[in-house]
């Protein structure tokens, strides 16, 4: 009897730390790959897309966690790491960089990309020092006129190639580029597995070792010194203070790394995709990340790798599978409008319930 007491209590235990509600929604995930042979869908095929899917986006939310860690909130202003990324990709294009094969274009997008976010995380981290307490607000309001202003300078900066402006005015970028021949599937592509040839679906090895590389190297500066300083600056401002710990650096660097990972997650997730969107795309890319990260169990102030991990299976996963399973069992092409009322549905749980008190058990 007290063996049975104790092996409940530490199923209560399991369960009360990985969250009722991502409990649910794990739970629903599970009855959605059970349903999809039931109803006719191919599994291989919709695992395959989930696996390609989480490859593409891991690395954007894994940006969240920096900013998150050092007390600087959610980083609403992550398309100024993503149009820095977008900079670099149409530079290494520009350029020619294909000429050093589809690695060597995608590594000097990244190189290329680099000065720009460390720049525009520079200027956003100071804001974001001037005003504390509305971060989430201001990053808000930073991300969009970052977002706007970049529409009109797709517009007129001086690229010439061919593959990128419009065609009849030669002038301007156009709103979709493909990558075919420049860095598309540079990591999808690397030591990729068969999962269903014909359809042409694989196991994406490349960016799931990148993907684990970045993961690795934000989990060990997190038990460095600095990384250390910078989590106390987070959880205990007025604590860092009186340990000597220069609270607004430690913030500064986090938004110029959260940048930096921002611009390097939206070349990864170009690679994956084979297309490069300007103009308001970057828009679209925000609060799906966000969404991710707090489902996988982030708070405000406290972050993790699992939690990127998790959070963005989850959300990639409902989001794929539930408009397939529910237009199979419908039997109308309703797909579209079930992945948007799904996809925003997960946003807006996400940013509405009690994190702060969901994080913290």
């Amino acid at each position: 009897m007290g063996k049975t007491l104790e092996n409940q209590n530490r199923l209560l235990g399991y369960v009360r730390s990985f969250g009722t509600p991502r409990l649910i929604i794990t739970g629903f995930v599970l009855l959605l790959f059970i349903t999809a042979p039931i109803v006719g869908v191919d599994l291989t095929m919709q695992i395959g897309n989930v696996i390609n899917r989480f490859s593409w986006n891991a690395v954007l939310v894994l940006a969240l966690v920096p900013m998150i860690q050092s007390g600087c909130s959610l980083n609403f202003g992550i398309p100024l790491g993503i149009l820095a990324g977008l900079l670099g990709g149409t530079l290494s294009i520009q350029l020619g960089f294909e000429r050093f094969g589809v690695m060597g274009c995608f590594f000097a997008a990244i190189l290329l990309a680099t000065p720009f976010a460390v720049l525009a995380g520079g200027g956003y981290g100071w804001l974001l020092n001037k005003i504390k307490g509305g971060e989430m607000m201001i990053a808000t309001y930073v991300g969009l006129s970052a977002i706007a202003f970049m529409c009109m300078m797709w517009l007129l900066l001086p690229y010439t190639s061919p593959t990128m402006v419009w065609g009849l005015s030669g002038e301007g970028l156009r709103t979709t580029i493909s990558l075919d021949g420049f860095y598309g599937e540079a990591l999808a592509g690397f030591l990729a597995i068969p999962i269903d040839p014909e359809n042409g679906l694989y196991f994406p090895t490349g960016s799931i070792l990148f993907f684990a590389l970045l993961a690795f190297g934000i989990w060990a500066f997190f038990r460095s010194k600095t990384g250390t300083a910078m989590t106390a600056a987070g959880s205990n401002p007025q604590f860092a203070r009186a340990s000597g710990i220069n609270v607004d650096r430690m913030r500064l660097l986090s938004v110029i790394m959260s940048t930096w990972l921002g611009a390097v997650g939206i070349l990864v997730y170009q690679q994956g995709f084979g297309f490069m969107q300007l103009y308001m795309a970057p828009n679209n890319m925000t609060l799906p990340t966000v969404s991710a990260i707090l489902i996988g169990g982030a708070a405000v102030k406290k972050a993790s790798i699992p939690n990127v991990i998790i959070g963005t299976i989850l959300y990639q996963s409902i989001v794929t599978m539930t408009p397939t399973v529910a237009t199979a069992i419908i039997q109308t092409d309703i797909s579209e409008v079930i992945r948007m009322i799904v996809s925003n549905g997960m946003i807006l749980y996400a940013l509405t319930r009690d994190m702060k008190g969901e994080g913290s058990r």
